[in-house]
């Protein structure tokens, strides 16, 4: 029987991590295994004294909350989670970012807006301010799409109804309004919509138009105006400048931070190279491993104001009676990861390595080129809302547990960050970053993955828009009582 694989992450670690599943009396890493240790999770390869820190990636992921034994499995029920110092060392890492010059750039075939951005997508876009014309808003679409009127427009990627359950319940000024407000603006406008701006953008409403029946009427009539105007819209070639690409991770796993997460991050620094832009969010999944981006922060107000966003997640779940560390979710747990401190660090490694150019509060315009910071829940529906809202093009989503999700207008690339739930959903996972621990390099693995997002940037359909997903998952953060 062959030596279950393992890896050690970095010289400094106290664990390694089971690329394979590891039996009782197995020998791995120099030492016994003590206890059954599943694929993707920890095994001790020296004594951790309890209350000693346990490392992975060279950080702290925890406390022993128990002596803990060579060849022990290390997970949650010997390890613990409590506040420690973190030196934030604001822009020590600031460089001057590599970027080709604009004839060496890499290019895709886009839809340039009429304000100079540039789409991916070419959708007719509904939009509700309030819960209750929602239903309208989706029997629009729905009537749009089947009723054949878009067959001699193949440029029009179709209707979707963007619809919520909030507007109305809610204090008309404060934070919570200005956030939905941000995130309405920043679909109403977004260059993947072909009718988001000019005189196609108009407004109705069910009470005046004279109830749902005519709202419905009056709806398709005025999108059947509209569809000419989306439909002069024609692919041209863009640089790859144009890019803003939205980096998000669900149902992650132990292998989440060794294979998709920074391979993506990879992928990021060509991105970046090429003058484009990669959105890093979920400020809850950052948690523990902000002092990393504060030292790649450009200048020191870009560093603090990541810091005052952990602040302000601190306090917002204090005053709701939750904590910082009630994620790991129990999925992310069962595949391996024992304290948000991992998990934060396996996510941030989706940003890759360049500087930090900026940190946006939630669904703000994302105007700064290179990589930058959008502070958003860890929900993944939420927080990709906020980064569609402030522009992003395209999305690249990572998975170890087989997270279902699309998006719209945004077109959402799927990465399995192991190879069997790749094969076990190969109908919707579109990248698979498990042979990343077979020996595929990072650095080949993100080319493959930036690649592939200029192919759809330029209308290649992923497996998520071709099983229909997206409709659903407009999701904005609703902050505040509901009154």
């Amino acid at each position: 029987m062959s030596t279950p694989r393992t890896l050690r992450l970095s010289p400094n670690d106290n664990v390694v991590v089971a690329i394979d599943q590891v039996a009782v009396g197995a020998e791995v890493a120099g030492v016994t295994a003590r206890e059954r240790v599943p694929r993707g999770h920890k095994l001790a390869i020296g004594a951790i004294g309890e209350g000693e820190p346990v490392t992975k990636y060279g950080q702290i992921i925890g406390f022993a909350a128990k002596p803990i034994a060579p060849g022990d499995w290390v997970h949650e029920h010997n390890v613990a989670l409590h506040d420690f110092a973190r030196d934030y060392r604001f822009a020590e890492g600031a460089k001057n970012d590599e970027v080709l010059p604009p004839e060496l750039r890499a290019t895709f075939e886009g839809y340039v807006r009429p304000n100079g951005r540039t789409g991916t997508r070419n959708y007719i876009g509904i939009l509700t301010s309030v819960n209750c014309s929602a239903s309208v808003a989706k029997f629009i679409a729905e009537a749009v799409n089947r009723s054949g009127m878009l067959d001699d427009y193949p440029e029009i990627d179709g209707a979707v109804a963007f619809v919520h359950g909030t507007g109305c319940g809610m204090a008309s000024r404060g934070e919570g309004y200005e956030v939905l407000q941000r995130t309405q603006w920043g679909y109403a406008t977004h260059p993947n919509l072909g009718a988001s701006q000019g005189d196609h953008f108009q407004s109705m409403t069910i009470q005046a138009t004279g109830g749902t029946r005519k709202t419905i009427a009056q709806g398709l009539a005025r999108i059947k105006e509209m569809l000419p105007v989306a439909a002069r819209a024609k692919r041209e070639t863009r640089p790859a400048s144009e890019v803003v690409l939205a980096l998000q991770c669900g149902g992650s796993d132990g292998y989440s931070g060794i294979t998709a997460n920074p391979a993506l991050g990879a992928a990021v620094d060509l991105l970046v190279k090429h003058g484009g832009t990669g959105v890093l969010a979920e400020t809850p999944e950052i948690y523990g491993a902000e002092h990393l981006l504060t030292r790649r922060a450009v200048n020191r107000a870009v560093g603090e104001k990541l810091v005052e966003r952990i602040r302000w997640w601190e306090d917002y779940t204090e005053r709701n009676r939750g904590e910082m560390n009630n994620n790991p979710s129990p999925g992310n747990k069962a595949g391996g990861l024992t304290t948000i401190l991992e998990k934060s660090l396996g996510a941030a490694a989706k940003g890759g390595t360049t500087t930090m150019r900026a940190v946006y509060e939630y669904a703000q315009p994302i105007k700064e080129k290179g990589f930058v910071f959008m502070d958003t829940p860890g929900y993944d529906p939420v927080g990709a809302t906020g980064q569609v809202a402030g522009g992003s093009n395209v999305m690249c989503f990572t998975t170890g547990r087989g997270s279902a999700f699309g998006c719209k207008p945004t077109p959402s690339i799927k990465l399995a960050t192991n190879r069997y739930v790749y094969e076990s959903m190969v109908e919707d996972m579109d990248i698979n970053c498990g042979d990343v621990l077979d020996g595929v390099s990072l650095e080949a693995k993100g080319q493959e993955i930036l690649d592939k997002v200029l192919k759809v940037a330029s209308g290649e359909r992923t497996k998520s828009e071709g099983l229909g997903y997206g409709d659903l998952e407009f999701v904005p953060w609703q902050i505040g009582a509901t009154m």
